[in-house]
């Protein structure tokens, strides 16, 4: 039976229910963003994983506009002519008034129509619109920042856009348009300040100030009401980029955050508390049966296997039987993204592990990219040597095979003692010196430019993790996104992930946090922080995150040294489990996806989108949000079955056998059964109500205010 939980903005059962479908044909929904067909961040997966469920909800009034960038253009965006009359009209008359603009499909799931702005076709307009800004919102931008003079262009671009559009329309519009980031922000301001007909929305997905003040290494959390957030912007040199996201969260008619923890920092950085927290989904792909994905993640730790093979060359002596691979992967930002409270856990579990004397070997690998030449030469040549033994293993086995079965035509049994002859010995004699090393295996797998200054190098020099033979623990940094045609480590992202046993994200600044989330839906165990959206939100709709292979780290109210013990205790306990119930656990984890889906959590855009179009258009759209009872919401209650790690069921031997794991009861479908009865089905479209005839009325007055501007020549 569902456990209850306390009521928050996020909670699903607080939104409405929608029984009957919404008749979008006069309703229009342009999503605004830098990231649109631009990959630069983490907005980029938010929208285009977003985009497949919006278009189905919104059809051929959905619209994605963002910057022209050719080098994205010509391999994700096939360029086409405007259906939509009043828009094709729009796009006509901005083209013939100095701008270019581009219509194509976005070649993502979904297909979503885009608008393509090109910032720097229309550059000669800075100086201009910089006057406008300054004389309408006071908000002055210096000339050497490059990326704020794009979010003036793209702003008022996109604000000409919207206008436009409405100018063009035969029926008066219902225009909806969501802003992310400050970037964006902008094209939101001059809407409100033109009094343009558009109900806006705007999401931050992270503070600007938030960021900097983290990046400084201050006790953020604990000071978030103290700040003088204008002297602070300032100090920083970010004022009017802080002034023009504020700008934007203020003028606003919703405003949306991606998690709690950052509703919170928004609003004592940002002086509002959002109306509403819309999480980051994904579209999540299940599959048939249950051990398709512990296919999937046998096969991918495989592949990892080879090249640990071939990365320990020389000191392979640890059983990879008996090896539990972690990883942490993301920006660079070492204390923000948590990289040093990790090391230091694994310092501590290094020592943990030699005296207890275990025999479960720890590789952690270290995916953030950073200034590199080139592949260091001792990790290709531990490739080489591993692909040079599995090539001798292979003739010596084809020889092998051939004398055996010569030997079999005649009815003789082999003589064992002349199958491999002297020329066999010698290759492999010869393969086996190959393998001799003179050095440790290498800590980073490339050159790094800044080696001596470098966070996670001097970090590691000096907690001492060499991968020496004495380590249980192993550290890999690979400081380069990883790519399936990498001639070091040919694997992607996705393929990698399901391949390791742990992700490990203690991060101290992280508003959601799209990695622990890419791994719940891969059914790969995670660690994250009660600072994280993604942490808080699972601790809130999960009894028992632990037993689901979601540990949640404190580090919101223990000090760092208190934090990096508990993270040592998870790893510990995660390093003790069998074999059989890190199955059982990715199992329970991979259930959880649905929880991150986007047709679970699309629910809090559309009822933002409703907001905003209540608030804009009082007299056609009505939203009344109810009150949820303590009953309706959904909460994974704690699994009854088998335990997912042995600190929470000790034996009363200090060493079980396998045997004894094998008696636990567990029944996997029927446990599965009881995790859906938790979750709701997916939503229904909202039924909004409408007043035609009030809508024409006020769209009228509003055509005449902007016939009286084009006749004076202000528009």
């Amino acid at each position: 039976m569902p456990l209850a939980r306390s009521l928050s903005v996020t909670s699903l059962s607080g939104l409405e229910e929608w029984d009957e479908e919404f008749d979008r044909e006069d309703a229009v929904l342009f999503e605004i963003a830098w990231e649109v067909a631009n990959k630069v961040g983490g907005i980029y997966t938010v929208i285009q994983t977003k985009a497949r469920l919006t278009c189905e909800e919104w059809g051929e009034n959905y619209f994605l506009v963002g910057p022209y960038m050719e080098s994205s253009v010509r391999t994700q965006v096939e360029l086409i002519e405007p259906c939509n009359a009043a828009l094709r009209r729009t796009i006509d008359k901005m083209n013939s008034s100095g701008c270019k603009v581009y219509f194509g499909r976005w070649l993502i799931e979904g297909s979503p129509y885009v608008i393509l702005l090109d910032v720097g076709f229309t550059a000669w307009s800075l100086d201009h619109w910089k006057s406008e800004l300054w004389e309408n919102c006071s908000i002055g931008v210096p000339w050497f920042d490059r990326e704020a003079n794009d979010a003036i262009l793209f702003g008022f671009l996109t604000a000409w856009l919207l206008g436009e559009y409405a100018a063009q329309c035969d029926e008066p519009p219902h225009i909806a348009a969501h802003f992310h980031e400050w970037l964006a922000g902008l094209g939101l301001v001059l809407c409100r300040q033109r009094q343009l007909p558009v109900a806006t929305i705007f999401t931050t997905h992270a503070t600007l100030l938030g960021r900097y003040l983290c990046a400084g290494n201050v006790d953020f959390y604990n000071n978030l009401a103290e700040f003088n957030v204008d002297k602070e912007a300032g100090d920083r040199q970010i004022y009017h980029r802080y002034c023009l996201e504020r700008a934007a969260v203020r003028c606003a008619h919703v405003f949306t955050t991606v998690s709690q923890i950052t509703a919170i920092e928004a609003e004592h950085l940002l002086k509002r508390k959002p109306d509403i927290v819309t999480p980051n989904g994904l579209n999540v792909k299940k599959f048939s049966a249950m051990h398709e994905f512990q296919n999937l993640h046998a096969q991918s730790k495989a592949r990892i296997q080879e090249f640990v093979r071939g990365h320990f060359y020389g000191h392979l002596d640890f059983n990879l039987d008996k090896t539990v691979f972690l990883f942490i992967a993301g920006r660079y930002e070492f204390s923000n993204k948590g990289a040093d409270i990790f090391l230091e856990a694994l310092a501590r579990l290094n020592y943990l592990l030699r005296v207890n004397h275990s025999d479960v070997t720890i590789i952690a690998f270290f995916i953030m990219p950073a200034r590199t030449n080139n592949f260091n030469v001792e990790t290709l040549k531990g490739q080489a040597v591993r692909k040079q033994l599995w090539d001798t293993a292979q003739t010596v086995k084809e020889r092998f095979g051939k004398k055996l079965y010569e030997s079999l035509l005649v009815g003789q049994l082999p003589d064992v003692s002349k199958m491999l002859d002297k020329e066999d010995f010698t290759m492999m004699k010869r393969a086996i010196f190959a393998t001799q090393r003179q050095c440790l295996p290498p800590v980073c797998s490339h050159n790094m430019l800044e080696d001596s200054s470098d966070p996670i190098l001097n970090c590691i020099r000096r907690i001492g993790l060499f991968n020496t033979a004495q380590d249980r623990v192993k550290v890999i940094f690979h400081p380069e996104f990883l790519s399936s045609t990498s001639p070091l480590l040919p694997m992607d992202y996705e393929e990698f992930v399901r391949g390791c046993h742990l992700g490990v994200f203690p991060s101290y600044y992280e508003p959601w946090g799209y990695t622990p989330a890419e791994c719940t839906v891969m059914g790969i165990p995670s660690i994250s922080t009660n600072l994280s959206g993604f942490g808080c939100f699972m601790e809130e709709h999960i009894a028992d995150p632990s037993a689901y292979g979601i540990y949640i780290l404190d580090r919101r109210y223990r000090g760092v040294d208190e934090s990096c013990n508990q993270l040592t205790s998870f790893l510990f306990q995660f390093c003790q489990q069998s074999r059989r119930q890190r199955i059982i656990q990715r199992n329970r984890t991979e259930r959880l996806s649905d929880l991150l889906d986007w047709r679970y959590l699309g629910r809090y855009y559309v009822s933002a989108r409703h907001m905003a179009l209540a608030k804009a258009f009082p007299d056609t759209f009505i939203y009344e949000p109810q009150e949820p009872t303590s009953a309706t919401g959904f909460r994974y209650p704690r699994p009854a079955s088998v335990p997912p790690s042995p600190a929470h069921s000790l034996h009363s031997s200090p060493h079980h056998s396998e045997a004894e794991d094998e008696e636990e009861p567990y029944d996997e479908d029927l446990e599965a059964e009881k995790d859906r009865v938790n979750i709701r089905q997916p939503f229904n479209m909202p039924n909004w109500n409408k007043n035609q005839t009030a809508r024409r009325q006020r769209w009228t007055s509003w055509k005449r205010v902007l016939m009286t501007a084009d006749n004076a020549g202000t528009r």
